[in-house]
């Protein structure tokens, strides 16, 4: 019995233990969530008079680019160019080869002192006919004298029917001749007309291809800079076929794309004689040009803008890819932000009471701070001096996220620009 018990009892004081056990333990503090907060950087604003600016891209080219073509079929006989290289003015580009010329000159002297010979024999045979109507009329006139007399003779029959008949025949003859005279001198103006026809065509092919002589020996007009070259010494081409480009270093323009809902205010300012200086966005050694015109075709993506540069640069060549900055007029009461500060294309968010504030904003372009920077130049009503704006860029942000500024940190304030702030 009592060896019954002792297996109950062990499990009673086990129960009894736990339950103590139990009641005695520590009991941890309820937690409570707390709300995150995201570490940002501020910066104070201060609305003012600033000048925008717009970044355009575009590409270079020169107006007077041309391209030299062969102007008549032959071998290239001189090359002394090459491609990208720089020329003076005069400077021999290409030549063709001078044995496919000069026969073709002599030809077009030859066709044209046979042309001026004929023209000059139709001459001499018009005054030859002139005196040899006036002798064979003459000659017509004695052979009709006579022809009358032998008819008179016939009819007294003096001589026989035999010599009538001659007589007659020797006028018909005569009066053939001068008829045959008279025809050949009627028909001299238009024969003259055409011989001179032709010697005017084999004038004009002559000087064509004394033309062509001196074109065949291409001198560069201008200084420049040769573009590509697209044949070699040697290579036989045909006429009008294109031997290499050239273009001067001096007047080269450069077609931005200009957006079309910034063209009407840039096609105003040309109107009122303002003159726009656009600055390319290279810092090291930037480039300075001024806007000339608007071109005359649009599209739906908008229109080109042509920039001359202010001053030739050795180092540029046709085709290339410039971005710049275009001044625009002074927007008031705009705002300089970071492009880390900008949400999609007008949200940006201030500090409010340690939580994100939702600003809807307009962009009116885009500034250069002093180290270069670009900035965007947003207007809004809700903008107001001393505003703290967020310009840590938050993938999560949203219309009263908890932040918090660096503990210690000073508030930023925006740097002045270069060129942007309107005095």
């Amino acid at each position: 019995m009592r060896k019954r018990l002792i297996p109950v009892l062990i499990i009673m004081v086990g129960i009894i233990g736990f339950v103590v056990l139990k009641a005695t333990r520590d009991v941890p503090d309820p937690v409570s969530p707390q709300e995150r907060s995201w570490r940002v950087d501020v910066m104070e604003i201060q609305p003012d008079a600033l000048q925008p600016s717009l970044t355009l891209y575009g590409q270079l080219e020169s107006p007077r680019r041309f391209t030299v073509v062969a102007p008549m079929a032959g071998r290239i006989g001189e090359l002394p160019v090459r491609d990208g290289q720089q020329v003076e003015q005069g400077s021999l580009l290409v030549a063709l080869d001078e044995d496919d010329i000069l026969p073709r000159v002599k030809q077009a002297e030859a066709d044209l002192a046979d042309a001026q010979a004929q023209l000059l024999s139709e001459q001499l045979n018009h005054r030859n006919d002139q005196q040899a109507l006036a002798l064979e009329q003459r000659i017509l006139a004695n052979a009709e004298t006579s022809f009358k007399r032998t008819e008179q003779l016939v009819g007294r029959e003096l001589v026989s029917r035999a010599e009538l008949d001659n007589a007659q025949d020797i006028v018909e003859r005569a009066a053939l001749t001068v008829a045959t005279r008279q025809r050949s001198i009627d028909s001299h103006e238009s024969r003259l007309t055409a011989l001179q026809a032709r010697a005017e065509r084999a004038e004009a092919a002559l000087e064509s291809m004394q033309r062509d002589a001196e074109r065949s020996r291409f001198m560069a007009p201008f200084a420049g800079v040769v573009g590509s070259v697209q044949v070699a010494e040697g290579d036989q081409v045909n006429a009008n076929a294109a031997l290499l480009d050239f273009y001067p270093v001096e007047g080269m323009e450069l077609r931005a794309s200009l957006p079309q809902i910034h063209a009407p205010e840039f096609i105003r300012a040309l109107a009122a004689g303002q003159q726009l200086v656009a600055h390319t966005l290279e810092t090291r050694s930037p480039l300075s040009m001024t806007l000339q015109r608007i071109a005359g075709q649009a599209d739906a993506s908008g229109v080109e803008a042509l920039f001359t540069l202010d001053q030739p640069v050795a180092g540029l060549r046709v085709g290339n890819l410039l971005a710049i900055s275009v001044p625009k007029p002074v927007s008031e009461n705009s705002v300089a932000l970071p492009y880390s500060a900008l949400y999609g294309n007008n949200t940006v968010y201030a500090l409010v009471d340690g939580r994100m504030s939702r600003i809807e904003v307009e962009r009116v372009g885009e500034t250069r701070q002093e180290g270069g920077q670009r900035w965007i130049l947003v207007q809004s009503e809700e903008l107001k001096a001393g505003m703290r704006i967020i310009t840590t860029h938050l993938p999560n942000a949203l219309q009263g996220l908890r932040v918090e500024t660096a503990e210690g940190d000073a508030v930023g304030t925006a740097p002045e620009s270069v060129t942007e702030r309107a005095e």
